[in-house]
């Protein structure tokens, strides 16, 4: 990098927010996107580590005035690559942008910095609220500000949808520089183009997000977790729309093949706790009385039961949910030595069985077998390519296709949380017609005029 873009850097956030030494900035440069697929990351680079929102609006004055690429990085959780810098210029971490600003409980929100990290916002929300926040993609140490700019999931989309349902302003910093304010403490608000909804999920590419309000919620005092088994995946998928329609809205439906489990397990020194069957579905469930938790339960398990079920387990203690939980959560462990690609596919519900049958028959087409987990009740399954000795196999890019393909049949899409990125960028016309994607590349021209935010990711 020219020593005058790093002095100007200095001149911003002073000289001990500047890295430009590339033995000192590995760990900026890459995020969780797997190896055998995440794009090479520009040695070129410097990372730069502002303080303020003002003074991220200084650096991209001066990155768009000298047409600079600047990659935005939050707790580098994601795995798409869009972390990760694919042309020589600047890594912005917001890491110093790590304030709570306001805990509101009177209007249920609260206000935080992009860098406060999701361990963070619990902690605050566990030890001075009665509130809580439901968003939980897996990974603690995820930020807000990337969380919002990923539109994350995770498991409690059943009841409490995903981050897009929570966030009510966010402050962000153009490309241009200026400082601008989305949303607002609103239940309605109808007031020309919403744009604060087109900053959730723009993978940094419109703008910095720098500060964001999130909706609470009253925590409900009991909760419980279900594991029921089957032995056929469609068995399973049909039991959950059955128990929806009977107005039971766990906090989360869990899928998972038995393979998985008993793996994950194996990898904790744990054991599974169910025997019986072939795959599991685990109900989380929170509710106000004991009464409705027992009830509800129960209801889950008899109408489980209508559709085959071979048993079923309830973990009333805290350590028999934990212990099913941290299974779930272990369940990319046991393959990720030799995986090729977790993919995110999301169907509607309904369509969720069909899916699972083709995409037995493509794992035997190609001879890859491939296992399944995911957030069933809202039709979002993760299937796990598995590799060949540590390596892609030469037939990965076209069963990653045919699955993709296969989604988009039954009126589904390529990602339902991990995001575009730069992985998957390349199957946007998979999905998208190309008036589509010109409607998109006319959205990114107006926010990002001289394309300089981060580059490489969803539009070029």
């Amino acid at each position: 990098m020219k020593k005058e873009v790093i002095e100007s850097l200095k001149q911003i956030v002073g000289e001990d927010w500047v890295i430009d030494d590339l033995s000192k900035m590995q760990n900026y440069l890459y995020d969780e996107t797997e190896p055998l697929l995440r794009p090479e990351a520009s040695r070129d680079s410097i990372v730069v580590k502002p303080g303020s929102s003002e003074e991220i609006s200084q650096i991209l004055k001066y990155a768009n005035k000298t047409l600079i690429p600047v990659t935005v990085r939050g707790g580098g959780t994601g795995v798409v690559g869009g972390a990760i810098p694919v042309k020589p210029g600047m890594v912005l971490s917001l890491e110093r942008l790590n304030k709570i600003v306001e805990l509101d409980e009177k209007n249920l929100m609260i206000t935080v910095e992009a860098g406060v990290t999701l361990a963070d916002l619990l902690e605050v929300l566990e030890n001075e609220s009665k509130l809580f926040f439901p968003i939980h993609p897996g990974d603690e140490g995820a930020q807000i500000g990337g969380m919002v700019a990923t539109n994350a999931g995770g498991t409690k989309a059943v009841k409490h949808g995903i981050m897009r349902n929570h966030v009510k302003a966010v402050e962000v910093v153009l490309p241009t520089g200026e400082i601008v304010n989305f949303g607002g403490k609103l239940i309605k608000n109808n007031m020309g183009y919403d744009l604060l909804h087109m900053m959730i999920g723009n993978e940094g590419t419109l703008g910095i997000i720098t500060k964001a309000t999130l909706k609470l919620y009253a925590k409900n005092k009991y909760n419980g977790t279900l594991l029921v088994s089957f032995n056929t995946r469609r068995e399973a998928c049909d039991a959950v729309p059955k128990i929806l329609q009977e107005g039971i809205t766990p906090l989360a439906v869990e899928y998972m093949d038995r393979v998985i489990a008993d793996k994950a397990a194996e990898q904790l020194g744990s054991t599974w706790p169910a025997q019986k069957g072939a795959v599991d579905l685990i109900f989380m469930l929170d509710e106000p009385t004991e009464d409705e938790l027992y009830s509800n339960s129960e209801k889950i398990v008899e109408i489980c039961e209508k559709y085959n079920a071979v048993d079923s387990i309830i973990a009333e203690t805290a350590k028999e949910q934990r212990n099913i939980l941290e299974i779930r959560s272990n369940a990319y462990g046991p393959y990720k030595d030799n995986i090729s690609d977790a993919l995110d596919i999301a169907v509607p519900p309904s369509a969720v069985p069909d899916f699972f049958d083709d995409i037995t028959e493509l794992g035997e087409k190609y001879n890859n077998h491939i296992v399944s987990l995911g957030h069933i009740a809202d039709g979002n399954i993760h299937n796990f390519i598995m590799g060949e000795n540590g390596k892609l196999p030469s037939y990965y890019e076209k069963l990653k296709e045919d699955m993709y393909k296969t989604a988009i049949k039954y009126g589904g899409t390529i990602t339902a949380e991990h995001g575009t990125g730069k992985t998957r960028k390349k199957h946007m016309a998979l999905q998208f017609t190309q008036k589509e994607i010109e409607v998109m590349e006319g959205i990114k021209k107006t926010f990002d005029p001289n394309g300089i935010l981060n580059p490489g990711t969803i539009i070029d």
